[in-house]
């Protein structure tokens, strides 16, 4: 057993050795790649949480947009409704003001007309009256 006690210490010293000379280089080398390829993840998901941030803001305002977009042409269409209607209603309103007048001028010729034939009724009647007064006195000779 004396002859294991230089081995065994040998191990010993070999183990810190390692220890302090392999290992812990090596685990601070894995740490710190571990820590950078946490922070690069982290950092990867923040730049996906701004991306999705700016995504929704742009649809936001692209959708704001749009409504707007809506909105006009809906006035607009509405603007062009109401001058249509109002084009409509001068247009019926010029043409029941002729038919007005046009119905007053039928109404005004035809008093006329009747006034015409009253006096020419008494003249014809007249003149009737004188031929056939002097057919009879001519047949009556």
């Amino acid at each position: 057993m004396v002859k294991a006690i230089p081995t065994v210490g040998f191990l010993i010293l070999l183990y810190y050795y390692f220890k302090t000379m392999l290992f812990g280089p090596l685990e601070r080398v894995l740490k710190q790649r571990a820590d950078l390829t946490e922070g690069a993840r982290r950092a990867a998901d923040a730049s996906l949480a701004a991306a999705d941030r700016k995504q929704q803001e742009y649809e936001a305002r692209f959708n704001e947009a749009r409504a707007e977009v809506y909105r006009a042409q809906e006035e607009t269409r509405r603007k062009w409704l109401e001058d249509q209607a109002a084009q409509v209603a001068e247009a019926r309103k010029q043409h029941e003001a002729l038919v007005h007048a046009s119905k007053q001028q039928i109404v005004a010729d035809a008093a006329s007309a009747r006034q015409d034939l009253a006096t020419r009724a008494g003249t014809l009647a007249d003149e009737i009256t004188s031929v056939v007064l002097a057919r009879k006195a001519g047949s009556a000779i």
